[in-house]
């Protein structure tokens, strides 16, 4: 169809007359009947922004879940044994001022493959033989807001758009009725919406937040999901007359994406009234499967066991990403009593998605990711012992599901956790790993932005193939 915003436009007569000025008044309705016969059919014919794309290379993983655990959970407690550490436990460490501290937990080497997971992810321990382990994860910085957002972006230093905004960029949503990015209590703070953001990409691929970090998911709602005042027909005519004024403006303002994505955003939250409610209804789930996310009954991970049901609904029904946010793994002080705690809310949930996914047939095509952006140091200035301080130089996150190898350590810190020394890899190589095996080459997936061409890896990132299955 071709516009006709920018033709010159026929003065009004000022002598027009009443019926002249009704006849023209019809004609205008007839436009915006034919702009929404053609705007349905544009709807029939799945050929928006969101539509599902073609990937790059045949790929390993249709969706991907983060488990954010935000803070920084340190290696040495988790999934990467040090029994040297604990032998200097109280002695000086390489500062020649802070002491070491040996793990305060029990460890184990869980499953056929003999993987070391300690007691304090007892739930997780039991999918050792999922887990891809990377023992030798390392960023460039130490603070929660730029270290959270290199880890989602990219960088710390410009805006740029967040992992789940290429993704969705690269790969469109399988749904058109719900938002190919969710990102569910996200924090208010260390990057904000950032995290979730689309920076110079188009608008349409920014991450739909569902409550935030402060506010437990059964208390969370959709604004406005619902209009009480209109059934579906009316808002359908209201939203036709709304869309051809904003699509006349878009047509004035061709480089200015925002319109665009306010156009589709009205679509997809029309589209989202009948879905969006039935896949956050936790309630049609049975009984055994709330137990088994360890939701209910006043438990500490009632709220992440809700995050992770809700994200396995949302990648059943065709949701590109979902991230579930856990705080706050920070401990500075009291770290046994605070590790013990995020465990206690994170570890079953965790693990009940793994299982889930896995009895559903959806592990294999689905990519977990678990992890912070951080880890924590081997040493502390506390003469308690009983505190770890942030530490970039070192940590561990896993993998599981979507073409990785499960029951598997790739890398090593040190002895006692200082830093990646064996097979190390870089928040780069993680999102290049990621977009590889959702099958995008991230040399590829690039957006051209003042000048030149940008993509989430920036001019690094190496695909670490020892991983792949």
């Amino acid at each position: 169809m071709t516009s006709t915003a920018n033709l010159p436009q026929e003065p009004i007569p000022a002598n027009l007359s009443r019926r002249a000025m009704l006849g023209q008044a019809t004609c205008g309705m007839g436009t915006l009947a034919l702009a929404s016969i053609c705007h349905q059919q544009a709807r029939a014919d799945s050929t928006g922004p969101l539509s599902p794309r073609q990937p790059h290379h045949e790929p390993r993983a249709k969706r991907l879940i983060f488990l954010h655990m935000r803070g920084g959970p340190a290696h040495m407690e988790t999934f990467e044994y040090k029994p040297e550490l604990a032998k200097r436990h109280g002695t000086v460490g390489r500062s020649g001022k802070r002491k070491l501290i040996g793990s305060k937990w029990r460890w184990q080497q869980r499953g056929d493959s003999g993987l070391w997971v300690s007691d304090l992810m007892r739930h997780q321990a039991a999918h050792a033989d999922k887990l891809c382990v990377l023992s030798g994860m390392h960023t460039d910085i130490s603070n929660h807001t730029p270290a959270m957002l290199l880890l989602h972006t990219g960088s710390f230093t410009f805006a740029r758009p967040s992992l789940g905004s290429w993704l969705l960029y690269g790969l469109g949503s399988e749904n058109q009725n719900l938002p190919g990015f969710v990102s569910i209590c996200p924090p208010l703070i260390n990057g904000g919406t950032s995290n979730y953001g689309t920076a110079f990409l188009p608008s349409v691929y920014q991450g739909t937040a569902i409550g935030d970090i402060k506010t437990p998911l059964k208390n969370a709602r959709i604004g406005n999901i619902t209009n009480p005042r209109l059934d579906k027909s009316a808002q359908r005519k209201q939203l036709d007359l709304l869309q051809s004024l904003n699509s006349n403006l878009a047509n004035r303002n061709p480089y200015d994406t925002r319109i665009d994505g306010v156009i589709q955003s009205c679509e997809l939250a029309f589209r989202m009234q009948a879905e969006l409610p039935r896949v956050m209804d936790l309630s049609s789930e049975t009984a055994s499967t709330h137990d088994m996310y360890g939701i209910g009954n006043g438990r500490a991970s009632d709220n992440f066991g809700r995050q992770c049901l809700m994200a396995r609904r949302m990648i059943e029904a065709g949701v590109r990403h979902v991230e579930v946010c856990d705080e706050f793994w920070d401990q500075h002080k009291a770290l046994k009593s605070g590790h013990q705690s995020r465990a206690n809310a994170t570890d079953q949930p965790a693990a009940a998605l793994l299982a889930d996914l896995e009895q559903r047939g959806l592990l294999e095509d689905t990519l977990v990711l678990w992890g912070g952006e951080f880890g924590r140091t081997a040493d502390t200035g506390r003469g308690d012992l009983d505190g770890r301080d942030h530490n970039p130089n070192g940590y561990t996150m896993w993998l599981a599901g979507g073409g990785v190898k499960g029951g598997f350590q790739h890398g090593a810190t040190d002895e006692f956790g200082y830093a990646a020394v064996t097979d190390r890899v870089h928040l780069h190589d993680l999102h290049a790993t990621i977009l590889h095996l959702m099958g995008l080459d991230h040399t590829e997936l690039t957006y051209r932005y003042g000048g030149r061409d940008f993509r989430l890896t920036d001019v690094h990132g190496r695909v670490v193939k020892e991983i792949l299955a």
